[in-house]
């Protein structure tokens, strides 16, 4: 697995496209985020569809075509330098076969963030433009609008990414101890599952420091999703595994962790735990198509380059 193209690194007053891609935005939240961003000098815009509902089916945030429109057009304007989701919830597996990808890579590289459903688009990023992406907070997310640690993470990664270029867990601990090298990839544990075997997906982890995390799952349902990781081939050759949130899961003492101990410990590679990525307070911002080093013991992520030019 290679290194991916790394955007550039924002400036004061960098134009930062607001999309809603996934779930509906509450106009209070968003106009929230917006705020913070412009507290930082850049130059926000909400996309025309940001605080639309869909007709019928109300956990989208307005219609496939205008959300895919929404991204689309953002991504292709060469003002806008970077594109940051609005939030998560579902709907962005909606979108990636509506995007003109070929005119998204003329666009040329920009930074996209985000995290949660977005899953399938990180993914979608990394395997048609081969560009490196930030999981991290969203535009209308309680952690980008409230969460100083999870601000200031982001903002670094963002402005000054040397600052940050070791990522260090916020519990630490290592599930299964040791070193590892690779290039980071993953996010969301079910979305992960669920686009196995399509067309343009990623045909396996194979050379990758993988980054998992689910949220408000039954411990079956991710024993069902690692399995089928597991069953497909998919994480064959996978160098290291970072653990992120499992926020209103089980219990992670009594039923999470071993569950991963015992899907994920046979693989023979280091497995780091608690690491403070995904849906979780003060989450911190994972670049993902970075080359880097993983040191589960200290719970460390070093990254080989700055996660933006």
């Amino acid at each position: 697995m290679r290194q991916l193209v790394r955007p550039a690194r924002l400036a004061p007053g960098a134009r930062v496209a607001v999309v809603a891609t996934s779930g509906p935005v509450p106009e209070e939240r968003l106009q929230a985020g917006l705020d913070v961003l412009r507290g930082w000098d850049l130059d926000p815009v909400a996309a025309p569809h940001a605080l639309d509902r869909h007709p019928e089916f109300g956990y989208l945030a307005g219609t496939d075509a205008g959300r895919a429109a929404d991204l689309q057009n953002a991504w292709c304007d060469p003002a806008v330098d970077a594109v940051l989701c609005a939030r998560g919830g579902y709907g962005a597996q909606r979108l990636a076969d509506l995007l003109d990808w070929e005119a998204m890579r003329a666009a040329g590289p920009k930074v996209f963030v985000g995290f949660s459903d977005l899953t399938v688009l990180h993914e979608a990023f990394a395997t048609r433009l081969g560009l490196a992406t930030l999981h991290g907070p969203m535009a209308a997310g309680l952690d980008l609008i409230k969460n100083e640690r999870a601000q200031e993470h982001l903002r670094a990664t963002l402005f000054a990414p040397e600052t940050v270029r070791t990522i260090t867990a916020t519990g630490g601990g290592a599930l299964v101890p040791g070193r590892a090298r690779g290039v980071t990839l993953g996010g969301w544990l079910t979305l992960l599952a669920s686009e196995l075997g399509l067309p343009h997906a990623r045909r396996s982890a194979r050379g990758g420091l993988l980054c998992l995390e689910d949220v408000g799952q039954e411990t079956h349902h991710l024993d069902r999703c690692l399995t089928q990781l597991l069953r497909s081939g998919w994480l064959d050759g996978v160098r290291g595994v970072l653990l992120g949130s499992w926020q209103d899961c089980a219990g992670y003492a009594e039923e999470i962790r071993p569950l991963l101990a015992d899907r994920l410990g046979t693989l023979g590679v280091p497995v780091a735990e608690n690491v403070g990525f995904g849906h979780c307070d003060g989450a911190l911002t994972i670049p993902f198509g970075a080359a880097a080093e993983l040191d589960a013991e200290a719970g460390t992520l070093t990254l080989d380059e700055t996660a933006l030019r």
